[in-house]
């Protein structure tokens, strides 16, 4: 089966849907991810999305100011995701700023980050479906399909704790154990289902 039979009849949408509503209604600004990031006190980062995926995290972040560079090795998502940014871009307004501080590349991460100089780095590696909760929507099902497992996390984290100069943010299952082989976090941002794990470097100031 090829991507393109995998992702049928779905799209990614910046505009409409969860996060078109999140957007108007302003709900973003206190998420633990921004804070996880740093975005506090007129900061602005400059941040990589190392595991882009459905380009959510990514969105949420431009829309509060930073410039965010995408990183998907999928084909099949890395098409999803450039077609929904120039749909965004075409509907103008907030969406076209937005996206205009959104630089999609498709790539291996791994070899990307240390290219790129990021101040921060953002992992959401996929994580094995708990009891198949994560599958019974058609876009977690889509996005595993297209994405696989991401065996290579622990080293891509590691990569990520080498080259960002400010902080590496993990997205990890609330109750889950640490990632084997990685040092322990700063500190941790909790939310109702999901932790951030913070690794601050050199001397940025938790937020």
């Amino acid at each position: 089966m090829t991507d393109k039979d995998r992702s049928e009849g779905f799209i990614v949408d910046f505009v409409g849907g969860a996060v078109g509503h999140r957007l108007r209604s302003g709900e973003g600004r206190g998420q633990a991810l921004p804070k996880a990031a740093g975005l506090k006190n007129g900061k602005r980062p400059r941040i990589v999305d190392a595991t882009a995926g459905l380009g959510r995290d990514a969105f949420l972040l431009a829309s509060l100011g930073a410039d965010v560079t995408l990183i998907e090795r999928s084909p099949g998502m890395h098409t999803l995701l450039s077609d929904a940014i120039a749909r965004a871009d075409a509907e103008g307004g907030i969406y076209r700023e937005i996206v205009s501080k959104m630089t999609l590349l498709h790539g291996d991460s791994r070899v990307l980050i240390p290219t790129l100089s990021p101040e921060v780095v953002i992992i959401d590696p996929m994580h094995p479906p708990r009891n198949n909760t994560a599958l019974v929507k058609k876009e977690m099902r889509v996005l595993r399909e297209l994405v696989g497992s991401d065996p290579d996390q622990v080293e891509l984290m590691t990569v990520a704790l080498a080259h960002a100069t400010k902080r590496v943010v993990l997205k990890w299952p609330l109750r889950a154990e640490p990632m084997p082989g990685i040092r322990k976090p700063s500190h941790q941002l909790l939310g109702k289902s999901t932790r951030y794990d913070v690794f601050m470097v050199l001397g940025d100031k938790p937020a």
